[in-house]
C-alpha cells in the first residue's frame, strides 16, 4: 500500500506489497524488497538497496551523499540486508571511491537517532543503541551490540560477537568475542552472556576466556602472547579468528588490563 501523499519517483524498483506512509520521498535509483514498510517522512535518496520485511522508522534518511570533502559524485550505494530495522531519524550516509558502498546486513536492530557513515560494512545480526556514531571506512562484524551513545573512529574494526558499553570512545580495533569498556577503550571480559545465547558450547566459552588471559591479562607483550599461543594450544577456528584479527590490525588492538594500547 503507498499512500497518495507520498512521493515515489516512477523510475524506482518497489516491490509490489512494500507500504510506504504518507510524506515520503524516494529518489529514482532506489531499489525496495517485498515486505518492507516504510514510516512517515522518511527520505530515500539514490543508491539505496533495501532487502525484504525491512522497518524503517520516521525521520530516517537512507543513502544520503557522504559527509566527506573527497566526495566528488561518484556512484555508490548503501545495502541493507533482510529483516533489518531502521529506528526514528536514523541516517545511512552511501559509499565513496573507497568501497563503493555502505553495507548494513541482515536481522539489524539499529536504534534511533544513529548514525552510520560513508564506507561502512557491518555484519548481520548487529544491535546499535540509540545514538551510536559510526564515521568511515568502519568494518563491523556479526553479531556485535554496541550499547547508547557509542562513538565509534574512522577505520576502526569491530570483531563479531564484541559488545562496547554505552558511551564509549572506540579509537582502536576491538577483536572478536569481547566486551569493551572505559576510558580509554579497554578489555573488560569475554561476552559470555552474549555467546551463550547463540550456542557456544562450554568448551568454546572456555577457550576463548584462556586465549584471552594470556592476551590482555597476564601483562605480556601481544607479540609474545601471540607465540605462546601459537606454541601451546592447538589451532581451532576460534584461536584463527582472534588471532587473524590482531595481525590484520590497522589501528591497533585497545588496551588490557593495566595494558598500554597494543
Amino acid at each position: 500500500m503507498i499512500q497518495p501523499l507520498a512521493y515515489i519517483h516512477p523510475e524506482a524498483k518497489i516491490a509490489k506489497n512494500v507500504v510506504i506512509e504518507p510524506f515520503v520521498t524516494i529518489y529514482k535509483d532506489v531499489i525496495i524488497g517485498e515486505g518492507t514498510w516504510i514510516g512517515s517522512n522518511v527520505t530515500i535518496m539514490d543508491g539505496a538497496r533495501i532487502g525484504k520485511n525491512c522497518k524503517i522508522y520516521p525521520g530516517a534518511v537512507i543513502s544520503g551523499e557522504p559527509q566527506d570533502l573527497k566526495f566528488d559524485g561518484e556512484i555508490t550505494t548503501v545495502e541493507i540486508g533482510d529483516n533489518t530495522t531502521i529506528r526514528e531519524c536514523v541516517t545511512i550516509n552511501r559509499g565513496t571511491k573507497d568501497r563503493y558502498k555502505t553495507v548494513i546486513g541482515k536481522n539489524c536492530l539499529i536504534q534511533a537517532y544513529s548514525h552510520v557513515a560513508h564506507d561502512c560494512e557491518v555484519g548481520d545480526n548487529c544491535v546499535f543503541s540509540n545514538n551510536s556514531t559510526l564515521a568511515g571506512h568502519i568494518t563491523v562484524g556479526d553479531y556485535v551490540v554496541l550499547a547508547g551513545m557509542v562513538a565509534v573512529h574512522q577505520f576502526v574494526k569491530i570483531g563479531s560477537h564484541a559488545f562496547v558499553t554505552g558511551g564509549s570512545l572506540v579509537r582502536k580495533d576491538i577483536p572478536p568475542f569481547v566486551k569493551a569498556a572505559r576510558e580509554p577503550i579497554s578489555y573488560a571480559g569475554i561476552n559470555s552472556v552474549g555467546l551463550r545465547r547463540r550456542g557456544f558450547s562450554e568448551d568454546q566459552i572456555a577457550e576463548i576466556q584462556n586465549l584471552y588471559r594470556i592476551l590482555f591479562v597476564q601483562n605480556r607483550n601481544l607479540a609474545k602472547a601471540i607465540e605462546i599461543i601459537e606454541a601451546e594450544y592447538q589451532a581451532t577456528e576460534i584461536r584463527d579468528e582472534i588471532l587473524d584479527f590482531i595481525r590484520n590490525s590497522g589501528r591497533g588492538i585497545m588496551k588490557g588490563f593495566n595494558n598500554r594500547a597494543m
